[in-house]
């Protein structure tokens, strides 16, 4: 009878060594600072990822040099001794670096204003990285297992290099039938419909609007409960005309703000033409300033972004938004990255439309903006940064995730000698980019129309890519931004995992750092707009009443 601790040891021998050395060595890597503090049991997934993927690099590495013929026959001796090396190196190098890794996550919490958490957590951490790898282990070898019982059966018809190769080629597709077929669809099926379900209710606090400025009112075309939840949330916020007028000091009016949900139109074209007969409505177009909106996944609106922008514009003004999914930002980010962009241009475009069908004397002055998915779904109604600045007359664009267009042809085009984080576009004559709203006060002239790239050097959906993989990006090449831990390095495959971890929670942060953009906004709206009359006192005084407004999608 086999007894438990030779099966244990059985199931350990089928390790092999070069894989659990590199697996060590991406355990270490893995505790080390990245761009935002994680909490212990994320810690312990980014650890486990980056764990099994060491192991599969040293495996392929000990196979590639087995197949190019170096294939030493070490004695017993000899690979016990290596065996203890190996476990005396895990026995140091793992409570070390757990220590090291609670250490650098404090730091990394007082850096960016959050409260510190229990350290004694982190002796989880290695529980859950095992956990994690083991699992992911178990599926790649069932499907190496997979793969072999193909090749065995495919011998008895065809030659072993092609039972191989057909063998391989089966389970891969198969793979990815499972995963963007029954799973991936199966899963985002199911939440959308319970998004769905979700978007019925009203948040806390939020009434149906009574002005007829707003959608969703008596007034209004669009009935109070088809706006979806954030969009009820969009247009029941927001100052009023006497709230605009105590924190400027000027007359103000009361703000436009217009909205249309998933469920008023089969398209996102549809949805953006209810829109558009939302601002004829409210006569949105003799306003001072006209602002087009790209949303989140579900229709959420940055209050900070909106708000400000109200402030600065004395109220005369409107914002047109519209929702175009029921799945959360994160959800979208993964799975869904078209539907942004078609609605971003089919609003743009709508808009666009009409206002340029008014004389050019009577039309308002026309921004965009939008924070995460609504910058990169924004951006699809233009073809580069000279058409941004050719058919708006200004805009304000936060958090751009990495994969946006034109942001990547804008930035890796950025003048020599500027940082990635912080590029200067053609000397910063139109657009600009900043962390901090003074990053947008340049030595050159700033040319209207004004465009500003709001990101945070310690905003992961920015910097977020699948070349962390391989390559060290610029920003982490080149001087780190001051929310960045200064200890942060690029590591391969071990940085990629960092970074993606860091997304979960990139927002609950202070405003300011991460993926948390707030009251700042007060200052960059006065830079792109410049009222007449406005000085810095105003700057802080609406970013005063701001605080502390904004909710998170």
């Amino acid at each position: 009878m086999v007894t438990p601790r030779a099966r244990l040891l059985g199931y350990g021998r089928r390790f092999h060594p070069i894989g659990l050395g590199f697996a060590l060595v991406f355990f270490v890597w893995s505790m080390t600072p990245s761009l935002l503090p994680r909490v212990w049991y994320l810690q312990g997934v980014a650890s486990g990822l980056s764990l099994v993927t060491g192991y599969g690099i040293g495996c392929l590495l000990a196979w590639v040099v087995r197949r190019c013929g170096v294939d030493p026959q070490w004695s017993e001796r000899t690979r016990r001794v290596g065996w203890w090396i190996l476990a005396g190196a895990a026995l140091v190098l793992v409570p070390v670096f757990l220590v090291l890794g609670s250490w650098w996550q404090q730091i990394i919490r007082d850096l960016v204003g959050v409260p510190r958490a229990q350290r004694s957590f982190y002796l989880l951490v290695l529980l859950i990285a095992l956990v994690v790898a083991l699992a992911l282990l178990a599926i790649g070898r069932g499907l190496r297992a997979g793969t072999n019982r193909l090749t065995r059966l495919g011998r008895r018809y065809v030659p072993g290099p092609v039972a191989r190769l057909g063998a391989v080629t089966l389970v891969v597709l198969l793979s990815v039938f499972v995963l963007d077929g029954a799973v991936h669809r199966g899963v985002l099926g199911v939440a959308e419909r319970s998004s769905e379900v979700a978007d019925q209710g009203t948040a806390p606090g939020v009434v149906q609007p009574g002005l007829p400025e707003r959608s969703g009112s008596p007034a209004s075309n669009e009935a109070w409960d088809t706006l979806g939840r954030e969009g009820r949330t969009f247009v029941a916020g927001g100052p009023s005309a006497e709230q605009i007028e105590t924190v400027t000091g000027a007359p103000a009016r009361t703000p436009i703000r217009v909205y249309a949900g998933r469920e008023s139109a089969d398209t996102v074209e549809g949805i953006a033409d209810r829109v558009v007969a939302e601002l004829e409505r409210t006569d949105a177009f003799d306003r001072r300033v006209l602002a087009v909106v790209t949303t989140t996944g579900r229709g959420w609106v940055n209050a900070n972004v909106a708000g400000a922008f109200e402030y600065v514009a004395g109220g005369d003004s409107a914002i047109a938004a519209m929702q175009y999914s029921f799945l959360p930002s994160a959800l979208s980010f993964v799975a869904d990255r078209e539907t942004p962009r078609l609605a971003g241009r089919a609003l743009f475009e709508a808009v666009y439309a009409a206002w340029s069908a008014r004389p050019e004397p009577e039309r308002p002055t026309l921004v965009v903006f939008g924070e995460s998915l609504g910058s990169y779904g924004g951006q699809a109604a233009f073809a580069s940064g000279p058409d941004l600045v050719a058919r708006t007359d200004g805009a304000l664009l936060v958090g751009t995730p990495n994969f946006a267009q034109p942001w990547g042809e804008i930035t890796a085009d950025r003048d020599p000698g500027s940082l990635e984080r912080l590029p200067v576009v053609d000397a910063g004559r139109h657009i600009r980019f900043a962390s901090r709203p003074d990053d947008a006060d340049l030595p050159g002239p700033w040319q209207f129309p004004r465009v500003v790239f709001w990101q945070h050097a310690s905003d992961p959906i920015t910097w977020w890519s699948f070349e962390l993989l391989l390559r060290e990006p610029d920003w982490l090449r080149e001087p780190l931004g001051p929310d960045v831990d200064p200890g942060m390095r690029w590591l391969p495959f071990g940085t990629f995992w960092q970074v993606t971890l860091d997304m979960v929670f990139s927002a609950d942060v202070p405003s300011g750092f991460g993926h948390a953009y707030g009251p700042e906004a007060a200052q960059l709206w006065a830079d792109i707009l410049a009222p007449d009359g406005w000085d810095e006192a105003a700057t802080h005084r609406v970013q005063n009443a701001l605080a502390g407004t904004a909710s998170d999608d």
